[in-house]
């Protein structure tokens, strides 16, 4: 992985055989990021993403293996009890153009992943909220 910071922004390059959340959350804590927002596009042959069940109160994984297009990676780095906290969604198509997406658990990069994080000045904690049965922004 390499990066670049200019001002607010970063510029990311991940690299083949790099775990994309290690990767970022390896940024935030080089670069001392308490809130951001974060887009990416790129290339995995290896992820895992959730469904939240609303009424268990719990996620399903899906783990997808084989060449798939990232086309759209997005969400929030911010902290939760003042640690770092990231809220990531990934959807990547296949050959045949299906898309599978949702919570991002792990993502191997299979050719590059390029990202952008904006930072944001401030500060938004994340609390569990029992009812919902996730961890909430806390204003």
């Amino acid at each position: 992985m390499e990066y670049k910071k200019m001002n607010q922004t970063i510029v990311a390059r991940m690299d083949k055989g790099e775990e994309i959340l290690e990767k970022i959350k390896e940024i935030a804590l080089k670069e001392k990021i308490q809130l951001a927002s974060v887009m990416a596009i790129g290339a995995t042959n290896d992820f895992t993403v959730g469904v939240f069940h609303t009424k268990e109160k719990k996620y399903a994984a899906n783990n997808f293996t084989g060449d798939f297009e990232i086309v759209s990676l997005a969400g929030t780095i911010n902290t939760m009890h003042g640690e770092f906290y990231t809220h990531i969604h990934m959807s990547a198509g296949n050959e045949m153009g299906e898309v599978f997406g949702g919570h991002l658990n792990r993502a191997i990069v299979s050719a590059t992943c390029e990202m952008v994080i904006q930072i944001i000045d401030g500060v938004v904690d994340r609390k569990f909220d029992e009812e919902i049965g996730l961890n909430l922004f806390q204003f």
